[in-house]
């Protein structure tokens, strides 16, 4: 938990993506999400959460649903979002968050 906290607590912003193995969707989204990291580079951290292997994690951020994303700035939670998005639309929301 406290590493999670250090990866939040940057200055860039950081996606994390809440998923799970057997969800259909989350497979949808793991590329589009590598577009967007190949499109920002190092302006931004997306890192993965497995809500099975991490479920005080998943249940400290109310993850009901998966996928959902929290985006993170500094420490806090600036936008969150379930399902799956287009990159463009992922892109848009980590830039208007800096």
């Amino acid at each position: 938990m406290s590493k999670f906290s250090e990866i939040i607590n940057q200055d860039k912003p950081v996606l994390v993506d809440f998923f799970a193995d057997w969800c259909g969707p989350c497979k949808m989204l793991a590329p589009i999400l590598k577009e967007v990291k190949d499109s920002l580079g190092d302006g931004v951290s997306i890192i993965k959460i497995d809500v099975d292997k991490n479920q005080p994690l998943a249940a400290k951020y109310q993850v009901r649903g998966v996928p959902t994303m929290i985006l993170f700035k500094n420490g806090k939670q600036v936008w969150r979002q379930s399902g799956v998005l287009q990159r463009d639309e992922i892109i848009n929301i980590i830039n208007t968050s800096n």
